[in-house]
């Protein structure tokens, strides 16, 4: 059920704390933590602490917790000292995304040419 944490989840297991990451900022909603395979200088993914598939899910099913997301994202940014960022949402594995438990990529500290891919 969407909103409850899934045994399989690999986020879900970060947010419950029985698999590491470096935590890099949590709040009561959110946690932003490392990617563990960075594409840039900066790269840290902002993950709901509730279980939605993707980002059109977590949209439809609570548009108050998709806003915790995106402050979370310049928050991040802010910390990290970014004057520009690109923040990314896959949804669906044709866009990349392999773990489903919806997660914005924070990404700078370099130049990201466009389009991306």
């Amino acid at each position: 059920m969407a909103g409850e944490p899934q045994d399989d989840c690999l986020f879900c297991k970060i947010v419950a704390g029985t698999i590491p990451a470096t935590i890099v900022r949590q709040t009561e909603t959110t946690v932003a933590f490392r990617d563990i395979n960075p594409q840039a200088p900066t790269h840290v993914l902002i993950i709901p602490k509730a279980h939605h598939e993707n980002a059109a899910a977590l949209a439809a099913a609570d548009p108050a917790l998709t806003a915790d997301v995106l402050r979370e994202a310049q928050a991040v940014a802010d910390e990290e000292k970014l004057d520009s960022y690109r923040l990314v949402f896959n949804t669906g594995s044709g866009a990349g995304q392999t773990v489903w438990h919806v997660h914005g990529h924070v990404l700078g500290g370099r130049g990201l040419e466009w389009p991306p891919g």
